[in-house]
């Protein structure tokens, strides 16, 4: 693979904060990232995802781990993805295991689909035997990326917070 992930860190600092302001200028969010977007301050960002990391698993709280997605031959980061260690009640209904994204700049790459690969890894490696992921309906390029990775689509659903229809996919870890 050209890829690999990294667990988020300070030496990441001044590169996450071009690929957030990358985000920015392309009006987007960034998935798979715990709200990157919504930091102005790395150090607060980073010590919310270590916080996220320990937390205890229940009902509405699960532990997350959140990686940035490095191409191997520059070192850049091309994405951010997070891996949810169970799911929440909420993260059942839509969300799943899994929030990722791929740096505006280098879509259509292939980068997704390795990345979620990847991912899959981290998630057996944890001891899970499937992970579930859903994204708003009509992202074809997510939907792409699933399959490719095994994902067996269970059907829509409605996040009444967002207004909108997602889409649900569980994957078994092989």
């Amino acid at each position: 693979m050209v890829i690999e992930l990294v667990e988020v860190s300070k030496e990441y600092e001044k590169q996450a904060m071009a690929y957030r302001q990358e985000y920015i200028d392309y009006g987007e969010k960034i998935n798979g990232s715990s709200g990157f977007i919504n930091y102005e301050n790395y150090d607060d960002w980073l010590e919310k995802i270590f916080a996220q990391k320990k937390n205890e698993c229940s009902s509405i709280n699960t532990p997350a781990t959140t990686y940035f997605t490095i191409r191997k031959r520059d070192n850049k980061i091309i994405g951010s993805i997070q891996l949810r260690h169970h799911l929440t009640d909420e993260l059942e209904k839509y969300g799943g295991h899994v929030g990722y994204g791929i740096r505006p700049s280098e879509r259509g790459k292939g980068y997704g689909t390795q990345q979620l690969a990847l991912i899959l890894a981290k998630a057996k490696a944890l001891g899970l035997s499937q992970i579930m992921i859903s994204y708003y309906k009509g992202n074809k390029a997510s939907a792409r990326v699933i399959v490719k990775n095994g994902g067996i689509f269970v059907g829509e659903g409605f996040n009444e917070a967002k207004g909108r229809v997602t889409e649900t996919y569980w994957i078994d870890i092989l």
